[in-house]
């Protein structure tokens, strides 16, 4: 059974790209064949007649094999605002976003799925990143970046996750701003508050450094859940 995984944040701008190539690559170093998918992407630049991402395009370079822009990317717009407003009248169908996961799937042993924004950040104006992680059923990862308010933030996200009725596989903590008074503080306290294993916690870096990243996960906390979780 192939498995899978959706990565949501606390909000925007939190570690999710970051997370999901390390995630990619902690897996990978564990001998599985891993690639991400960004579903919808807004902000895309173009290149050679193609609207691409950056973080997709990451995803693209650090997959285990081989893969199409379009496959690790099917909605791609050009306007860097909310995907529900940048996809104009193009309409983002779930449908098509979950026969790319399923042909993502037969591929290799685990897929990333990164949303855009939070849990309720809207993908179209019918779609948003809950009703996405529902729809091809998958364990979520919380990326939690720590910051002022990022308690609250994190444990409402935790709240919707299993309102929605998906399980949270874990969550990472991101260092956003090296200078954050309070830190230690505030990740001891949410690691109380979370009930869901702590997967890491990523220091902050001007410039990424995947392996090193990937190195920051805990492989003990990995053997809580299973890549391989049955849909």
């Amino acid at each position: 059974m192939k498995g899978g995984f959706f990565v949501t944040g606390t909000d925007t701008n939190v570690g999710k790209t970051w997370t999901t190539i390390a995630l990619m690559r902690r897996l990978q170093i564990q001998g599985l064949r891993v690639v991400g998918m960004k579903p919808v992407a807004a902000g895309c630049e173009r290149q050679d007649d193609i609207l691409k991402n950056s973080d997709a395009l990451l995803m693209q370079q650090y997959a285990s094999l081989p893969l199409e822009y379009q496959q690790i990317n099917p909605y791609a717009f050009e306007a860097a605002i909310s995907p529900h407003l940048a996809c104009g009248d193009v309409e983002v169908s779930v449908d098509v976003i979950a026969d790319a996961f399923i042909r993502l799937q037969q591929l290799a042993d685990v897929v990333i799925v990164e949303g855009a924004g939070g849990w309720y950040s809207p993908l179209s104006n019918v779609l948003d990143n809950s009703g996405l992680a529902q729809a091809l059923h998958l364990p979520v990862v919380l990326v939690v970046g720590i910051k002022l308010g990022c308690i609250n933030h994190a444990r409402l996200t935790i709240s919707a996750i299993r309102q929605a009725g998906l399980s949270c596989a874990g969550w990472v903590a991101v260092q956003i701003d090296p200078a954050m008074p309070g830190f230690d503080g505030n990740l001891a306290f949410l690691s109380e508050a979370i009930d869901a294993p702590l997967l890491g916690v990523l220091p902050f870096l001007a410039a990424p450094d995947f392996e090193l990243l990937a190195m920051s996960l805990s492989l003990s906390n990995w053997q809580k859940f299973d890549v391989h979780q049955k849909k």
